[in-house]
């Protein structure tokens, strides 16, 4: 049986002992590879136009361009893999932001560096990774939108299953929160998918952020 091909990542932060730090720990994971470590957009971009990258780790603060703007500029050339805001902080606005425009995931660098490891293989998954706070931001935003002309109408099992994907359960964890099977967890899913017209987890939490929920 052939191998499984390793995740090839590419690492956008202004910070060279951070990047050089995270290497050696990316190094050390069997199922990962770096495909390179740039501190800029303007740096990493030939690399992100011509090579397989699956996640990009970018940092939030890159000095004269904020991780908002990167993600417009990865928009602009069609990058098709996922993103991963690794950052030091940001303001609770600029979390919602970042989701809505296409990241997969938020990662604070003071967190254990196994959490990392495990944040990139959910989101490669097609899952997202958020903190609490987050996902406090998020509801919060959510709920500002109540008066959205578009509407999003869910039942109970529907909402239930929704707001454990906000916090990033998987779908085992569903399963013994709501004490049915996980087949009836994907199915689930599955409507919501349908009924949002989305694919994964995390296209799934950006059109909630942008629909009132009823």
């Amino acid at each position: 049986m052939a191998a499984r091909p390793r995740l090839r990542l590419l690492l956008i932060d202004d910070h060279s002992l951070f990047r050089e730090s995270l290497g050696r720990l990316l190094a050390a994971e069997p199922g990962l590879e770096l495909a390179g470590s740039y501190s800029s957009m303007a740096e990493a971009a030939p690399a992100i136009l011509k090579e397989r990258i699956d996640v990009i780790l970018l940092d939030f603060d890159l000095g004269e361009e904020q991780g908002l703007e990167a993600v417009a500029r990865l928009r602009s050339m069609a990058f098709q893999g996922k993103v991963l805001m690794v950052t030091a902080g940001m303001r609770e606005l600029d979390k919602v932001r970042a989701i809505q425009a296409g990241i997969a995931g938020i990662f604070l660098k003071h967190s254990q560096p196994a959490e990392l490891i495990s944040a990139i293989y959910h989101i490669a998954r097609g899952e997202v990774w958020l903190d609490s706070r987050t996902l406090q931001a998020i509801a919060v935003s959510a709920a500002a939108r109540a008066d959205a002309p578009q509407q999003l109408t869910l039942n109970d099992r529907e909402r239930t299953v929704l707001k454990a994907v906000f916090e990033g359960c998987t779908n085992k964890e569903i399963s013994a929160r709501m004490n049915i099977s996980e087949s009836y967890v994907k199915a689930i899913l599955q409507q919501l998918f349908d009924k949002t017209g989305v694919r994964t987890r995390a296209q799934l939490v950006r059109v909630a952020l942008e629909k009132r929920i009823d």
